[in-house]
């Protein structure tokens, strides 16, 4: 993955809640164990994502967190900048050199600023709902394969 696994936990965790979004609020516990995240851990994380507006924390006998907002409405980019903060005003060079800009690149600046780009676009362009549906479809699909025997295992 390109980011930590506290980003890779924050994401995960905010797929179920958006899976979940109709259901009310979730357990930080239900969670970590649905995805096998430390719970400790992710609490932490959670209290993180609940600073960046992105996901709202209830204490109490019924307590619990849900999303900030609408699932359609967050952005996989908000999530990421949430846990890894946002990116520097001036980005190392990515094979280490201690100069490298527009002005004085290094071999791989062209090529490297393009996948940095497109990784940034795909980010900003794919909502927490938009991937809770390619989850729920994604076990839809390996549902069948398991009834039919088609999944090699």
């Amino acid at each position: 993955m390109l980011y930590s696994k506290s980003t890779e936990y924050a994401i995960q965790a905010m797929i179920y809640l958006a899976e979940h979004e109709d259901d009310g609020l979730s357990m930080v516990s239900t969670i970590a164990e649905a995805y096998e995240i430390p719970k400790h851990f992710l609490a932490k994380l959670v209290q993180t994502l609940t600073r960046s507006h992105l996901v709202k924390s209830y204490r109490g006998r019924n307590g619990g967190i849900k999303l900030g907002r609408p699932a359609s409405e967050i952005t996989m980019l908000q999530v990421v900048n949430a846990i890894e903060g946002l990116p520097p005003e001036q980005e190392m060079c990515v094979i280490g050199l201690d100069v490298c800009s527009e002005d004085v690149v290094c071999p791989l600046h062209n090529q490297w600023q393009h996948i940095k780009d497109l990784v940034k676009h795909t980010l900003h362009s794919q909502t927490l709902a938009a991937l809770a549906e390619g989850m729920r479809n994604k076990r839809l699909e390996l549902a069948d394969l398991l009834k039919t025997g088609d999944l090699a295992g």
